[in-house]
């Protein structure tokens, strides 16, 4: 394949495209760190026994956040790649 030369202004728009990728996949790992961190939460507090219920949801909906988000990171990443590289 053969490589097109591109400006410094097109070639700091794929950088800066480059980082929004990345600092959404960092959002949605924040989200996973939460959902993660209060579903364990209510699992270590005895108070809140009655709710195991939810903390197992939390849980499962962290992983389900966490999976999204390597999955959207992955993906945008392989298009970018394939089309200005």
């Amino acid at each position: 394949m053969e490589h097109i030369k591109i400006n410094k202004t097109d070639s700091l728009a794929i950088e800066r495209t480059k980082l929004a990728n990345e600092r959404t996949f960092l959002a949605y790992f924040r989200t996973f760190i939460v959902f993660l961190s209060s579903g364990i939460a209510i699992f270590k507090i005895e108070v809140l026994n009655n709710l195991k219920l939810l903390g197992s949801f939390l849980i499962i909906i962290a992983l389900i956040v966490l999976f999204i988000g390597i999955a959207r990171f992955l993906y945008v990443k392989t298009k970018i790649n394939k089309y200005y590289n």
